[in-house]
């Protein structure tokens, strides 16, 4: 009897031993590197891929941590001389969900879809967005043509997220996108998308405030990328560099830029980072008109972060420079 008890005792140890032996470090590694790669999943489940970075930023600001996005065109670049490379449809490969601007501005990118082969990422699929469906659109026209030259804005003018509360119609058509492939979180995407227009709402009001003092001063801008952004702060563009969107100014059109410049007491001259200087330097030279350098996308300057802060950089350049010359007189 007291062997068997010797026994139990023996055994009871060895299983004893066995069940702290599940528990052991590695075994505990084992776990926790489990649960590191579910976090690691549910952290980023929706693979979005947006046209331009301005996209992304509103896919991050409404999709959260469920969403890992990118985007495809450099922000530092003439976005209508975009061409894709392989590595942008490499890019494309596993997306549930892409967006684009639309209109003139990514022609291209339909056709890089096609060739990924996935239907529901074409035009009509559940997973395709066109983020200008229901913007109130500028410089519609009745037709649209093939352009001679540059390129055509004749379904209207493609620049329509520099108006800061058309991302009220943006970020709807990407909550609506996310929730067709993703209806289980479609509250956390609203939810998201609410407070991200609380706080436009506040900040379009501080943008108003700046640059109220300056409304219907004239200016020019190298190329047509400023009505949405002219609107809603009541700017005054009354002319472009380029003649017609894309085209390069002849000594014609340049002798008469400097006329109107002169003539309607015009303070700046717009351009962006990608556009040349030397033509903006010799109407400054020739009229005494300021050249000021305006961001039209996210990331195209380092401090140009996401969605709110292209209001702010782009806000805070105009005011000091329409101060500046209202100061020097």
């Amino acid at each position: 009897m007291i062997r068997f008890k010797g026994l139990l005792r023996l055994l009871s140890c060895c299983l004893l031993g066995l069940i702290l032996w599940g528990t052991t470090p590695a075994a505990q590694s084992s776990e926790i590197h489990s649960e590191i790669i579910h976090s690691k999943i549910n952290s980023g489940t929706i693979k979005v891929v947006a046209t331009t970075s301005d996209l992304q930023s509103l896919v991050e600001a409404v999709g959260g941590t469920r969403v890992a996005a990118s985007s495809i065109a450099l922000p530092a670049q003439d976005p209508h001389a975009f061409e894709p490379r392989l590595a942008n449809l490499q890019q494309l490969k596993g997306a549930n969900l892409v967006v684009k601007i639309g209109l003139d501005h990514d022609l291209w990118f339909d056709k890089l879809l096609q060739e990924t082969g996935n239907l529901e990422l074409q035009r009509g699929g559940k997973g395709y967005v066109d983020a200008s469906l229901g913007v109130p659109l500028l410089e519609v026209r009745s037709t649209t043509f093939a352009p001679t030259a540059g390129h055509n804005h004749g379904a209207g003018n493609p620049h329509y997220w520099l108006d800061p509360l058309n991302a009220q119609t943006m970020t709807g058509a990407i909550v609506e996108g996310l929730v067709k492939i993703d209806p289980d979180y479609a509250d956390f995407y609203e939810a998201n998308r609410t407070a991200f227009l609380l706080e436009l709402d506040a900040k379009l009001t501080n943008w108003e405030q700046q640059l109220a003092p300056f409304q219907g001063i004239p200016v020019i801008a190298y190329h047509n990328s400023w009505p949405y952004l002219a609107r809603r702060f009541r700017l005054k563009i009354i002319d472009y560099v380029e003649p017609k969107p894309g085209v390069p100014a002849s000594p014609t059109h340049l002798a008469a830029l400097i006329r109107e410049i002169k003539a309607e007491h015009v303070s700046l001259v717009i351009k962006e980072p990608y556009e040349p200087e030397q033509i903006p330097k010799l109407l400054s030279k020739k009229t005494g008109a300021s050249v000021v350098t305006l961001v039209s996308s996210v990331g195209a300057l380092p401090a140009v972060e996401d969605y709110f802060a292209l209001f702010d950089y782009n806000v805070r350049t105009l005011a000091q420079a329409f101060s500046q010359n209202l100061h020097d007189g």
